[in-house]
């Protein structure tokens, strides 16, 4: 991740920024305010403002006036039995904004949250930067034989460089006839005075997927927490699922009682279908069953079968 002279300055004078307030604040995640948490080779998630905490969800629950209860013990007892119990309102109280540069097509995947307010880099405004995600080596991958949209083996060798190879060098080529369409420059400058440049709006069409944008991205603590347990979870895709381990750290410092909640509840839970409860009454039972008696689907019994292993 780099990051220009211009940029750096604008986060040290937003860092060295203080003003008093009578609203809670949390003194983990003021540690790293403004602060970019680097993701892939050029992305990067930072925090630009928030609201609440855990005691602000404890004191929305109980629809209190004062912080609510003394004790942490009482307040971590009530946002568990909140998060077990699937009570969202009092966790949509606090909200986070955050700053994200990403590749445009995990940024299409994203964008399927439609529970956030979202502020793209205009495109149609200004140029974007000539920077691309190039994937590691070691996260090429073939298609999965059993998911469609899923990996299988890592590609090595000779057909994983020349991937590589294919990755950058188209990137680069249809940037530079971007460049060329639009006639200026990364900065904006005129590169050729006698003849006119390609709009934006439309030059950008020719950009690789992988180049990289950025937005400003505001959501509340119910919904980040729902986006986490689909983007956090070790199926979904590595380049989205990197973003989101980011910000389960900034959640960690944030409300760290609703993350350990969260974690135990969500990340480390799993649901079960009557059908499957079923199959582990008889297992218990000491009832010999298979998938074909099980009534299960093929996929949901190797799920199953995962989970429980998982518990040996």
């Amino acid at each position: 991740m780099q990051l220009t002279d211009e940029q750096k300055k604008e986060i040290d004078q937003a860092r060295l920024s203080n003003f008093e307030t009578r609203r809670p604040t949390v003194s983990e995640l003021e540690e790293i305010m403004f602060k970019p948490l680097p993701v892939l080779d050029h992305g990067f998630v930072r925090i630009i403002d928030y609201m609440g905490d855990d005691a602000a969800i404890v004191q929305a629950a109980r629809v209190s006036y004062g912080k609510g209860t003394t004790k942490v013990s009482d307040d971590a007892g009530l946002l568990n039995y909140l998060l077990r119990h699937r009570h969202s309102t009092p966790f949509e109280m606090c909200e986070i904004k955050y700053h994200i540069k990403l590749p445009i097509f995990i940024a299409r995947q994203w964008i399927r949250h439609r529970t956030a307010n979202v502020n793209e880099y205009s495109a149609r405004y200004s140029v974007l930067d000539r920077e691309f995600y190039i994937p590691d080596q070691v996260n090429l991958a073939t298609q999965s034989k059993s998911n469609r949209q899923g990996r299988g083996e890592v590609l090595e060798g000779k057909e994983a460089a020349a991937v590589l190879d294919l990755l950058r060098d188209d990137a680069e080529n249809n940037y530079n006839h971007y460049v060329e369409m639009l006639n200026e420059d990364e900065s904006g400058h005129i590169i050729d005075e006698t003849r006119d440049g390609l709009s934006r709006e439309l030059a950008r069409m020719n950009l690789t997927l992988n180049t990289y944008t950025q937005w400003y991205w505001k959501i509340d603590l119910h919904n980040l927490l729902h986006f986490l347990s689909l983007r956090a979870d070790e199926h979904a895709q590595y380049e989205i699922r990197v973003y989101a381990e980011a910000i389960m750290e900034t959640v960690k410092r944030w409300c760290p009682i609703t993350y350990d909640a969260f974690i135990d509840h969500r990340i480390n839970s799993v649901t079960l279908s009557g059908k499957a409860i079923q199959v582990i009454k008889k297992m218990i039972d000491g009832v010999s069953i298979d998938q074909e008696e099980s009534g299960l689907s093929k996929r949901e019994w190797r799920e199953l079968m995962g989970v429980l292993e998982k518990l040996d």
